[in-house]
């Protein structure tokens, strides 16, 4: 690991491990995101220019803090990515009276950051948006619904992607959206693990032509940069979740009997606990080497990210499946952790990203 972080990584590992520990039976996502801007984490979220730690975002800050934050509670890690992938197109192309206005919140926990780009039609296929924004003026009048918006009803900072032209990728455009603006409204959607989300509905949303974030018709671009460099850091808390179902599983094999002896004594039992850390372990050094390269680099790395995201989700749901299975019957009731686990991790092998794109994702770049 000593290969991949520094030891300012390390630092902040600890701190978010400190404050999961102390936050993991916090369900109010509120609280958390203001607790979250008290301990200083949300820094890793912002450069420094604005309140930031680091001169310009690290993705190994984020990858130790989600895993670390991942490992005690799934809404704890939701609400602090989601500061960074609600606010990163306003650090990447957002002009200095946007960054001004924006990331300090960010970094105090004072703005609750969304980013609204999934529809009805427009999950993978990020080109097929059709909410609107037409001129309206100097302005912009935004029409249109986003489903499946994660802080939809909590953000007071709405990043939303709308269609200003036609064409299928340089039509979209980006634009900052307050709360309270008039004619945004939203319904909330119950998922089966805990997670503020819902469907945001505008209706002749108008905004001052300040609202652009970026060039228009940049939006597609800006979509992709800001997945690329987030869609490593969901292996991360994939990383966390699997971390905590082998420890669980390991204390829970060593402690139950069975004819007689501990679970831990039989042989299938043991295959079992070494299949579920080797996946974790493996995990764990794709999600590193990804997030080192593109520190490296300065540039999202395609085909890393995606090999990250995809072998740290998937091995992390055979983990916490082989985890429920070792706890038998306990680990499929309600309360239990490997329980809560289970509903929690499945979400993310679908979102930023399905399986099955990060697939393409990687054999397009090996044949180009």
């Amino acid at each position: 690991m000593s290969a991949f972080l520094e030891h300012r990584h390390l630092e902040l590992r600890t701190e978010a491990k400190k404050f999961g520990a102390a936050t993991e039976s916090e369900h109010d996502p509120i609280a958390l995101v203001r607790g979250l801007g008290a301990s200083g984490l949300l820094k890793a979220c912002v450069p420094s220019e604005f309140g930031g730690l680091r001169e310009r975002i690290e993705v190994r800050d984020l990858v130790v803090a989600r895993a670390a934050l991942g490992y005690h509670s799934s809404l704890c890690d939701t609400m602090f990515a989601m500061q960074g992938l609600g606010s990163y197109p306003v650090t990447l192309a957002g002009s200095d009276a946007q960054r001004r206005a924006l990331l300090p919140r960010v970094v105090r926990g004072e703005a609750i950051c969304a980013f609204a780009i999934t529809e009805p039609e427009a999950g993978s296929d990020v080109s097929g948006v059709r909410t609107t924004a037409r001129r309206d003026g100097d302005g912009w009048v935004l029409d249109g619904e986003k489903c499946f918006i994660s802080n939809a009803g909590l953000a007071t900072d709405y990043v939303v992607f709308a269609r200003t032209s036609d064409d299928k990728h340089r039509g979209l455009s980006a634009f900052i959206v307050a709360a309270n603006t008039p004619g945004l409204s939203c319904v909330a959607t119950e998922l089966i693990a805990p997670h503020p989300i819902g469907t945001v509905h505008l209706r002749g949303v108008k905004l001052p032509a300040e609202a652009l974030v970026g060039e228009e018709g940049a939006g597609f671009g800006l979509a992709m940069s800001t997945l690329d460099l987030f869609r490593t850091t969901v292996g991360a808390a994939a990383l966390g979740m699997a971390a905590r179902a082998r420890d669980e599983a390991i204390t829970r094999v060593k402690s139950r009997r069975q004819f007689g002896k501990p679970l831990s004594d039989f042989q299938l039992t043991q295959v079992a606990i070494a299949e579920m850390h080797v996946d974790v372990s493996a995990a764990t050094l794709l999600v590193l080497s990804a997030a080192h390269k593109i520190d490296l680099t300065g540039q999202p790395a395609a085909i890393d990210a995606a090999m990250a995201k995809l072998f740290a989700t998937e091995a992390a749901q055979r983990v916490i499946d082989r985890a429920v299975q070792l706890f038998g019957g306990s680990g499929v009731v309600a309360g239990c952790i490997v329980e809560r686990l289970y509903r929690e991790v499945r979400a993310l092998r679908i979102y930023e990203g399905t399986s099955e794109i990060q697939k393409l994702v990687i054999a397009r770049s090996l044949l180009r």
